[in-house]
C-alpha cells in the first residue's frame, strides 16, 4: 500500500523501495505519530470534515493500534515505507475506506515534522533528567571535599592550589550549560508544523493554536515551506549533545588521570572498572575511556546532520530522511551514558593524603609574588623576582620555601624572614575571596549558588 501510488503504472523497485524505506529506524516514533494523527482527527472532526462518528471511529483505531504497539503486537508488513505508512495501512484494515479521511489536508511532509519534534521534546525532557542526576552526584561529591587542598593544573602541570570541590565544581557548571542548551531545544521544537501540508498550508479551516495546544507546542509554525524544512531543532539537540560528549570527555579524562598511580588522588568503585585478559593485576576505568570515546560518535552526528541539510533549496527533499538517525543515535549514546557516569562519581574514593603530598611549594609562587605586591613592589618586578627564586631552588635542589632569606633578598631587598608564612594551604586558598575563589567564602557562594541553579533548572 503506497500512500502515493495512484499517479504510477509500474511499481517501485525493490531495491529503491529498500532504500527509501525508513520503517528499520523510525518506527520508534509511533507513539509521536499516534498523538499527532489522535489531534488531526479531532481537528478534521471540529473542522467539520469529518463527521463526529467518523472522528471517533478514526480515534478509536488510534487508540487500538497504539494498545497493539504497547503490547508488542503490532505486525509490520513488507510493503511498510515508514511508521506512517506502516499505521495508516493498519487504521485501514481496522476501519476500512473511512480511514483513508484521515490524511484530509495533511502531507507526510508536515506530519513527519510534528512527530520529529514531539520525539525530540520528550527526548530533551529526558536528557535534562540525566543531567540533572548527574549534577546533583557532582555537587554532593563537591561538598564532600569542598576545601581539600590539591593541585590546580594548566597544560597538564601542577599550577596553583586549590581544592577538591573547587575543581569538581567547574565541571558542574558545564554540565549546568548543557541542560540549558537541552531545554532551548526543546523549546526549539516546540513550534508547531502540522497544517502546513507539503508546503502551502491547508485549504482546511485547522484551528492550528488548538492543535498546538493539544500537542504540547509552544507556539504554530509562521511560513508553511519554512515548517516542513526546518530541522533547526535537530540541530540544536545535536549541538547539545556535541557539547555534553565534550564535558564529559573532558571530565573523564581528568577523572582517569587522577585515578592513575602516578596522581592517586581518587579511586574509582570496582562495579565501575574492569579487568584485563591477560593482565591479573589490572583495573581498568571502561566507563570513562567510554565516555571519552563517545564523543567522537556525538560531534560526528551533527556534521552529518549538517552535511545533509546545506544543500537543500526549498520545503522538503528526502534528504531530510538522514535526520533521525544521528538524532536517536546521539540520545541513545546519552542516556547510556549519564546513568553510569552519575553512578561512578557516587562510587568515587577520596585520597586527601595524595592530593596533599601533590602540593608542593612551588605552588605557592604566585603568593611569594603578591607577598612582594603587598610591600609596593610592581607586579612584574615581583614576577620576576620570584621567577629567578623558583630557578634558584630548582638549582639548588631545594624545595622554594626552603630557600635562605639572604638568598631571596639579593633577588629583591623586601623578602623579610615572614615569607616562609605564604607557603600555607589554608591561608593561600582563603586569600582569594573574589566570586568564584577559593576561600571559604566564596567556596560557600559558589556552593549556594551551585544549589540554587540545579532547583531552578529542575523546576523549568
Amino acid at each position: 500500500m503506497k500512500l502515493w501510488g495512484g499517479r504510477f503504472l509500474k511499481g517501485t523497485d525493490e531495491q529503491v523501495h529498500q532504500l527509501n524505506a525508513s520503517l528499520d529506524f523510525d518506527r520508534r516514533l509511533y507513539r509521536e505519530d499516534l498523538d499527532g494523527s489522535q489531534a488531526w482527527a479531532q481537528a478534521l472532526g471540529q473542522a467539520g470534515v469529518l463527521a463526529a462518528e467518523e472522528a471517533a471511529a478514526i480515534r478509536g483505531g488510534l487508540q487500538a493500534i497504539l494498545d497493539e504497539f504497547e503490547a508488542e503486537t503490532f505486525l509490520f508488513a513488507p510493503t511498510d515505507e515508514d511508521i506512517h505508512t506502516a499505521i495508516e495501512r493498519r487504521l485501514t484494515e481496522l476501519l476500512g475506506p473511512v480511514a483513508g479521511k484521515l490524511h484530509t489536508g495533511r502531507s507526510r511532509n508536515d506530519q513527519v515534522a510534528t512527530d520529529f519534534r514531539l520525539w525530540v521534546m520528550r527526548a530533551c525532557r529526558e536528557i535534562e533528567q540525566g543531567l540533572q542526576d548527574l549534577c546533583h552526584a557532582a555537587l554532593e561529591r563537591a561538598e564532600a571535599g569542598m576545601e581539600l587542598p590539591m593541585p590546580g593544573y594548566t597544560h597538564l602541570r601542577r599550577a596553583q592550589l586549590t581544592t577538591w570541590g573547587h575543581w569538581l565544581l567547574s565541571h558542574l557548571w558545564a554540565l549546568l550549560r548543557d541542560r540549558d542548551r537541552f531545554r532551548r531545544a526543546r523549546l526549539s521544537a516546540a513550534n508547531l508544523p502540522l497544517g502546513s501540508g507539503a508546503l502551502a498550508g491547508s485549504p482546511y479551516p485547522i484551528d492550528r493554536p488548538g492543535l498546538a495546544r493539544t500537542l504540547g507546542f509552544n507556539e504554530t509554525s509562521q511560513n508553511s515551506i519554512d515548517a516542513v524544512a526546518d530541522r533547526d531543532f535537530a540541530l540544536e539537540f545535536l549541538f547539545a549533545g556535541a557539547a555534553l560528549g565534550v564535558h564529559l570527555s573532558r571530565l573523564a579524562e581528568a577523572l582517569i588521570l587522577f585515578g592513575t598511580a602516578e596522581f592517586g588522588f581518587i579511586s574509582l568503585d570496582e562495579a565501575h572498572t574492569t579487568g584485563s585478559s591477560l593482565l591479573p593485576h589490572k583495573r581498568n576505568p571502561d566507563p570513562l575511556e567510554l565516555a571519552r570515546g563517545k564523543c567522537g560518535r556525538l560531534i560526528g552526528n551533527l556534521t552529518a546532520l549538517l552535511a545533509a541539510l546545506k544543500g537543500l533549496p526549498s520545503a522538503y527533499d528526502k534528504d531530510l530522511q538522514e535526520d533521525k538517525e544521528p538524532v536517536f543515535d546521539s540520545y541513545d549514546t546519552l542516556r547510556a551514558l549519564l546513568p553510569v557516569l552519575t553512578s561512578v562519581l557516587r562510587g568515587i574514593d577520596l585520597h586527601p593524603e595524595r592530593m596533599a603530598a601533590a602540593v608542593e611549594p612551588a605552588l605557592y609562587a604566585p603568593d611569594l609574588a603578591d607577598y612582594l605586591v603587598a610591600r609596593g613592589v610592581p607586579f612584574r618586578e615581583a614576577h620576576a623576582a620570584t621567577g629567578q627564586a623558583v630557578l634558584l631552588a630548582e638549582q639548588q635542589g631545594q624545595p622554594l620555601n626552603q630557600l635562605p632569606l639572604e638568598a631571596l633578598r639579593s633577588l629583591n631587598k623586601l623578602f623579610e624572614a615572614d615569607f616562609v608564612r605564604v607557603f600555607d594551604a589554608q591561608a593561600a586558598l582563603a586569600r582569594r575571596d573574589s566570586e568564584g575563589g577559593t576561600s571559604p567564602r566564596a567556596l560557600r557562594l559558589q556552593l549556594e549558588a551551585a544549589r540554587a541553579a540545579l532547583t531552578e533548572e529542575a523546576s523549568a
